[in-house]
């Protein structure tokens, strides 16, 4: 019976997205465009499929020569509105991730505001130098119209196998991958053969214009999360795994190649930690003499700043830095091609698509 129910109200929400596809195709809803370059970087799942890291590989790359800002909706936190991101804010005030990406690159612009549009006209009328936006997790937003679309897909979880929520875990249709322009997929498999590759290609393309990618998550070596620490978290070494993000279990699964994983501890995605969560923490600490915490970077922001963590535990809680990793060396080609799109634009040529 439950299970019935979960089609029956996946089959009504995806009337609902269908619905709302067509108002803003049919220009009943409003989507719109700016002066300046917004790439959207989205998926069509829920949990986790490596929006960050790409995020913050295209800050890297275009704020060496352009002046970027980043817009967040800043999921999980307190406050509503347009606020820009200080590196010194709590991630309560701001969220996670834009924190994150805020100390990661404290010298670009880094935004939350729920309100996209809205978001974006802050930027311009308070920073009118600014010369890109990156948008992160507006794939399905459509209030703004972006000028280049990338859509993450997770290998693991094959869209065309997947249902729309709550059945399944697509929060839009397949049919509206139309509208991207490039694919990333995530979470590759080391034996990717060229027939799965062109599988997921074959699923994915709709448009002639469309590019797909393949890319792995490479794990750098081991930080602690606070900075008043000398200890090191070598491969190979006793650690509780702990994470409060979209995909715990592969997390995990990826520690397990790298680290002795003893214990684990898990919640929710932008798990806000509490005074029981440090219990938590001692406890398995003291049950596992010589482990350490392994968190997600994103987990660690939540602790780097709180002087409410007790030292026995700041010395334990590391966290493992996370790149993507393009597999055929296709990094260069993909940027190489954003590139062009953005000279493109520059030269008063529309890129392919919408």
């Amino acid at each position: 019976m439950k299970q019935l129910l979960l089609k029956i109200a996946s089959l009504v929400y995806g009337a609902v997205i269908r619905i709302r596809h067509i108002l803003f195709d049919m220009g009943v809803l409003h989507s719109q465009e700016f002066d300046i370059p917004v790439i959207c970087v989205g998926n069509i799942t829920v949990g986790g499929t490596g929006k960050t890291p790409a995020v913050e590989m295209l800050v890297e790359h275009f704020s060496q020569k352009s002046r970027v800002a980043v817009l967040s909706r800043g999921y999980g936190r307190a406050t509503k509105g347009y606020r820009e991101v200080q590196v010194d804010d709590s991630y309560r005030t701001v969220g996670d991730e834009p924190l994150q990406i805020k100390r990661k690159f404290p010298d670009v612009l880094a935004v939350v505001c729920e309100k996209r549009a809205l978001g974006i006209s802050r930027i311009l009328e308070r920073h009118p130098d600014t010369e890109i936006v990156i948008m992160d997790d507006g794939f399905q937003h459509r209030y703004v119209k972006p000028f280049i679309n990338i859509v993450m897909v997770d290998a693991t979880r094959p869209v065309e196998q997947d249902h729309l929520l709550p059945y399944g875990q697509l929060r839009d249709t397949v049919s509206s991958l139309a509208r991207a322009h490039y694919f990333l997929v995530t979470k590759c498999a080391a034996d990717m053969t060229p027939l799965d590759a062109r599988i997921f290609r074959k699923v994915l393309v709709q448009m002639p214009y469309q590019s797909v990618y393949f890319t792995r998550v490479s794990s750098c070596m081991a930080k602690p999360a606070f900075g008043d620490t000398d200890a090191r978290c070598p491969r190979g070494s006793r650690v509780i795994a702990m994470s409060g993000i979209g995909n715990n279990e592969s997390f995990i699964a990826g520690l397990r190649q790298r680290y002795d994983v003893v214990a684990t501890l898990e919640f929710e995605d932008h798990h806000s930690y509490r005074v029981g969560d440090l219990k938590r923490m001692r406890q398995l600490l003291q049950k596992h003499p010589g482990a350490v915490i392994m968190t997600t970077e994103k987990d660690a922001v939540k602790f780097s700043h709180s002087n409410k963590v007790p030292k026995d535990i700041r010395d334990s809680v590391f966290y493992e830095p996370i790149e993507i990793d393009f597999m055929y060396n296709a990094r260069d080609e993909f940027l190489g091609k954003l590139d062009k799109d953005l000279k493109q634009r520059e030269n008063g040529t529309h890129i392919r698509g919408c």
